[in-house]
């Protein structure tokens, strides 16, 4: 459980503040906006070091696939732009990948 929350917080803030830049360069919103963007960017890079998975890039390819849905979430929420079909079926293969890449039986 504490797994899939930081995985939730890491997405939540990587998208967020990714989109605070985004406002800020691509939109004409006030310079502040992509600052605090930065800041929670570089919360984002250290949300990851408190998951207990021992492979750096395990982690970072497991995020890969949940940001990829939070993403389409964040789009059809604050965007108003509604996932179709291809988007689900994409956002479903990446998550049966995080799942292989998380809890795939090894050595």
């Amino acid at each position: 459980m504490m797994a899939f929350l930081l995985f939730l917080l890491a997405g939540l803030a990587e998208i967020g503040g990714g989109y605070l830049i985004w406002l800020s360069l691509r939109e004409s919103k006030p310079l502040w906006y992509g600052v605090v963007g930065g800041v929670i960017l570089i919360v984002y890079g250290i949300i990851p070091t408190l998951q207990q998975f021992p492979s750096f890039g395990r982690v970072y390819a497991a995020y890969g696939g949940i940001f990829v849905v939070l993403s389409l979430l964040w789009g059809w929420g604050i965007d108003r732009k509604p996932p179709d079909l291809y988007d689900w079926l994409g956002a479903a293969v990446c998550l049966i990948g995080v799942l292989i890449i998380l809890w795939g039986p090894r050595n």
